[in-house]
């Protein structure tokens, strides 16, 4: 979680002076790049037919949307808003680890990520300033991300970390093409985007190859809620980086999103 909050930070910083097309674009193709070596070195196959599986199709679907969305959303919106919506990302994933992976949830463990979800609610105050259409954006980025990571869940055994890795980066690629034809020229990117590029790259893959072995081993409603504590790696680096400043309401929020995570690892620890 925190390699993913440098992430959006990069990405952000990248999107102040490259179109959000051409920044998805080279972010993917670096990315496929990184795993396709890591693939090679593990003497996997680049293609395997596992990856044209039903499963696959749809995770690369819930992917393009979550990652075409969610950067959308970092380049026009607040890094510390965007992020807080992005924690509503477990109370999905857990709710469909019930009705698809047969999940037992506790009813103790229902009311904890509620009350995470309350939290994120107190952050972004729907129906105030808080809330504005642009974070409608960072919704259906949410939404992605959680069918994404069930479809991890479920996706081939057969196919490993590095080889989930290129088919995750290549719907970068899918989801830049997309954005593209709206109008905006690419530009040739400065040093600094470079640098910043290649900082997301890095960050980027390892936080992708954790979030997937956790995933593809962990119960789904344990591993979820971990998503609580990127809020906090992004508030820290948007008033680091970008001089945002969260109110009392979004930090009590924060506190209390986080709280409820750790509460329900605790929980669930005990309960084993």
């Amino acid at each position: 979680m925190a390699c993913f909050a440098l992430e959006d930070m990069a990405v952000k910083r990248i999107a102040e002076t490259l179109p959000v097309g051409e920044l998805l674009v080279l972010f993917g193709l670096g990315g496929m790049a990184v795993f396709a070596a890591l693939t090679r070195a593990r003497g996997e196959r680049l293609l395997h037919p596992a990856m044209l599986s039903r499963v696959m199709l749809l995770r690369a679907v819930f992917e393009v949307a979550g990652r075409l969305f969610f950067t959308l959303s970092l380049a026009l919106a607040a890094l510390s808003t965007t992020s807080a919506i992005l924690q509503a990302t477990p109370l999905v994933v857990a709710a469909a680890g019930v009705a698809f992976f047969g999940e037992r949830v506790t009813p103790g463990r229902w009311a904890i990520i509620a009350l995470g979800f309350a939290g994120v609610l107190l952050v972004i105050r729907p129906g105030l300033d808080g809330f504005t259409p642009l974070s409608m954006l960072a919704l259906l980025g949410m939404f992605g991300f959680a069918g994404r990571d069930l479809a991890t869940r479920a996706a081939p055994p057969i196919l490993s970390f590095a080889q989930l890795g290129i088919t995750g980066f290549a719907a970068l690629v899918v989801a830049g093409a997309l954005v593209s034809p709206s109008g905006d020229a690419w530009l040739m990117p400065s040093p600094a985007a470079l640098g910043w590029l290649g900082f997301a790259m890095a960050v980027g893959v390892l936080a992708y190859t954790a979030l997937t072995l956790a995933m593809r081993m962990g119960e789904i409603s344990v591993v979820a809620p971990f998503r609580y504590i990127r809020l906090l790696f992004a508030m820290i680096l948007a008033a680091l980086v970008f001089g945002e400043r969260p109110d009392a309401a979004e930090l009590l929020g924060a506190a209390v999103i986080v709280g409820s995570g750790v509460l329900l690892l605790v929980t669930s620890r005990r309960r084993r």
